[in-house]
């Protein structure tokens, strides 16, 4: 009975969905987010001690596209990769494209394990590179995603080409302002269609004016259990001991991190970073300025190389 009850706790970590027919849904409604991106040319599950890592895979049309260093996409908490749709044409048309589904988030990947400790999740990640094959990788990550990608610097840099954080967690403890805009968000998308602009212009909220990522996102909460608490951050020496070159973009109206305080510290404590701060947009730039932010992600991996 104690070994019983030892299980059932330990299952209060783990991501689940609510039931079957919520989850057909919710990827039902991820499929059509989906299709605003570059089509998968592929798809694939990597086991791991922590669960089965369900993998896109985008990749150029030119051979000497294919044969470059890949990239991998890690999306944010409470999401899953079909967020990236906005990148993966541009990305994709330059370097083969990996996007994560990270277990304990909503997305076909398979839960079974917490890996929210931060050596549980470098582990993780690095065996999931492994299992796809990748020595070399350009990692992406962001806003959860983006605390996953500067842990693996950290932590387990060997195969990294580059990091690239897009509004990070990892930097800053996560403060009260963050999560009143994160619900603000959700509630706005159940106001009538003709405020849904006003509101995402004032909550900095795209989600607001696409309706399938709305449908996605209002999905995902009704049809997934998250099940982790939020990461800290690392320390200032944790930062100071990274060498894979970094590059770290923030909006500038960001509720999650203070952008002029980490243009500032980032590049200060880890050697040879580049910190820039996006006008115009708060928490998704990488949404927002879609066409920016992937010419200059594009443009740091290749000086990475």
């Amino acid at each position: 009975m104690p070994e019983t009850r030892t299980k059932d706790r330990a299952r209060r970590d783990v991501g689940r969905y609510v039931s079957d027919a919520l989850r057909e849904r919710y990827l039902a409604a991820c499929d059509a987010v989906f299709a605003l991106g570059a089509p998968a040319v592929a798809e694939t599950d990597v086991e791991t001690p922590f669960g089965t890592t369900h993998v896109y895979r985008h990749g150029p049309d030119d051979p000497s596209g294919r044969a470059r260093t890949p990239v991998v996409l890690v999306h944010g908490a409470g999401s899953c990769s079909a967020m990236w749709y906005p990148n993966t044409p541009a990305l994709s048309a330059a370097r083969p494209v990996y996007a994560i589904d990270t277990p304990g988030d909503p997305g076909r990947s398979v839960h079974r394990e917490p890996l929210h400790r931060p050596e549980h999740a470098a582990r993780w990640l690095d065996e999931t590179l492994d299992g796809l094959g990748l020595d070399r990788v350009h990692l992406v990550g962001s806003s959860y995603g983006g605390w996953l990608a500067l842990n693996q610097a950290h932590r387990r840099p060997d195969r990294l080409a580059s990091v690239t954080l897009l509004d990070p967690g990892g930097l800053e403890k996560v403060g009260p302002r963050f999560f009143a805009w994160i619900f603000a968000s959700l509630f706005a998308t159940f106001a009538p269609a003709a405020l849904r602009p006003r509101l995402a212009a004032w909550l900095e909220q795209p989600v607001l004016v696409v309706p399938e990522l709305r449908a996605m996102i209002r999905l995902g909460v009704r049809a997934y259990r998250v099940r982790r608490p939020a990461p800290l951050p690392l320390t200032e020496a944790e930062l100071s001991s990274i060498r894979t070159p970094l590059y770290l973009v923030m909006g500038r109206r960001s509720l999650l991190v203070h952008p002029r305080r980490q243009v500032e510290r980032v590049p200060r404590l880890v050697p040879g970073a580049r910190a820039e701060i996006v006008s115009g947009t708060g928490h998704g730039p990488q949404i927002d300025h879609a066409d920016e932010v992937n010419r200059r992600m594009l443009a740091f991996m290749d000086s990475a190389e």
